[in-house]
């Protein structure tokens, strides 16, 4: 068992570094990264959680009893490059499945270049109500982030006038959309909204309106980069006495590039954190040190949704008995599959699940509330 072990992480080693797992597999998965652009730091963990997750896929009878080999691209670019990425891969390299931790935006390409031909599992936060033939939705949708989060928030910390920053793209607006309706329901106006393009690196001039807007919450939509660069100014500004702020694609990596002492009130609304000491989660982190060792890219809510993406591959195709979109479709209501975020049904799509918000202050995140098996509104209706 020892020398078993000890192979298989060195596989992992090894196939991180080749950005395939390299076995003779007989099923290529095409895994699509943001390995570069504002996402860019999610990249090493997400691939590091997929290459995990294909090595217990294999090592527990693969799909239908195939091994599967996962084959990389960087999708952290414009939307039409992307979906000419993942077209190589499926039609290049013979991807049959998709898992893809990337925006929105290179999703909606995706799945009008797939046109229900090839399943596809996404996987990241998103702004909900996204249904097609083949597509598979593990990620935190709006109604999970916020519902529960603002009201809290508003009772706990006094929030009640909300100022939404994101960047311009259908995400932060989709989601902009929905959290008007909570923040109003807790008995709280928004004062303020603005977005912005992923090229601005400065944000004094959104800060001064911040200022002079009176908000005592801010609702971050930014992405990876410019979420950092944003909260760093913010706490130059001193408005962390102000405000707090809450995130909704803040995560650890996010975190660390934001630093202690620019994350004062600074809090984030996720279905995973790395502290969650759930016995899924403590085992996984543990699996994943193993794997990759005690200074491999941290892990984090986006990275881990790339290994959860690939369990539901599995779950879905193994219960469908055939990759077939048509055969998978008809077998995805009610699916279940364990991560380390728990045990999971698919309904409508997308999974209901635990809701954790994290108060960032000190550096790291400490979970100050959990809203159990919060399922989404904005899931498929078949």
């Amino acid at each position: 068992m020892l020398k078993a072990t000890t192979k298989l992480f060195a596989s992992a080693a090894v196939a991180l570094a080749l950005g395939t797992v390299s076995a003779a597999a007989d099923i290529k998965v095409g895994v699509l990264v943001p390995d570069s652009g504002p996402a860019g730091l999610f990249g090493p963990s997400t691939r590091n959680s997929a290459t995990l997750a294909a090595e217990q896929i294999n090592a527990g009878g693969g799909i239908n009893g195939e091994a599967i080999e996962l084959v990389f691209a960087d999708v952290g670019v414009p939307p039409a490059e992307a979906a000419q990425a993942a077209l190589r891969l499926w039609k290049g390299e013979g991807a049959q499945a998709f898992v893809g931790m990337h925006d929105s935006a290179v999703r909606e390409a995706l799945i009008g270049r797939f046109n229900g031909q090839v399943p596809y599992v996404y996987t990241p936060v998103y702004e909900g109500n996204s249904c097609a033939p083949g597509l598979y939705v593990t990620g935190e949708t709006p109604s999970q982030q916020l519902a529960p989060v603002i009201p809290y928030l508003a009772e706990n910390e006094g929030a009640s006038k909300w100022y939404l920053i994101g960047h311009d793209y259908n995400w932060p607006r989709d989601t902009n959309a929905l959290a008007k309706n909570y923040i109003a329901d807790a008995g709280g106006e928004v004062v303020g909204e603005e977005y912005v393009p992923f090229t601005v690196s400065e944000f004094d001039s959104s800060l001064q309106r911040i200022k002079e807007s009176g908000a005592d919450a801010i609702l971050i939509t930014l992405v990876g980069g410019g979420s950092v660069g944003f909260n760093v100014s913010f706490a130059g500004f001193g408005l962390e006495e102000q405000a707090l702020r809450l995130g909704t694609l803040i995560e650890e990596n996010t975190l660390a590039g934001i630093g202690a002492e620019n994350a004062d009130r600074l809090f984030s609304s996720s279905g995973y954190f790395a502290s969650i000491d759930s016995d899924a989660a403590v085992s996984f982190a543990a699996d994943y040190t193993a794997a990759f060792g005690a200074d491999a890219p941290a892990l984090n809510g986006l990275g881990q949704s790339a290994y959860e993406g690939l369990m539901l591959l599995a779950a879905l195709a193994n219960k469908a008995g055939s990759l077939d979109v048509a055969a998978m479709d008809a077998a995805a209501e009610g699916t279940t599959w364990s991560t380390p975020r728990g045990e999971n049904t698919l309904t409508g799509r997308h999974m209901a699940q635990t809701i954790y918000l994290a108060d960032g202050s000190g550096g790291t995140f400490d979970i100050v509330a959990s809203f159990d098996k919060v399922a989404s509104s904005e899931a498929c209706a078949d």
